[in-house]
């Protein structure tokens, strides 16, 4: 969302966006594959990640083409902006739904101490 506010040619805030999110993304990143972790039932890990990773790659074209679409269309970064924060709140409110404690024990896993 602080893309949005952003000054027009303000190079330098601009990076220091971009390092932001890439920090913040690579911590997302690491954090969804071991939460996902815990959900895999035991034997079964090769065949939920290769799931994993093939929905991650498959996807990931898709953000760059709702936001060059939104551009091409309004000839503004800003509505693409905002097409974007509607996938991480769409995402968001799809995760709520999960209950990770049942599909920890689910999977047969056991639970961690903090959840």
């Amino acid at each position: 969302m602080a893309a949005f506010f952003l000054p027009e040619k303000a190079f330098i805030p601009f990076v220091a966006l971009g390092v932001f999110i890439g920090i913040v993304l690579g911590g997302s990143q690491a954090l969804s594959r071991s939460l996902f972790s815990q959900l895999v039932p035991r034997a079964r890990e090769a065949e939920f990640f290769a799931f994993y990773q093939a929905m991650e790659r498959g996807t990931s074209w898709f953000g760059a083409l709702t936001f060059g679409l939104v551009h091409q269309l309004t000839d503004s970064y800003r509505p693409a902006i905002v097409a974007l924060i509607v996938f991480f709140v769409l995402g968001y409110l799809v995760l709520r739904r999960v209950d990770v404690r049942q599909g920890i024990l689910d999977a047969g896993n056991e639970l961690p101490r903090v959840v």
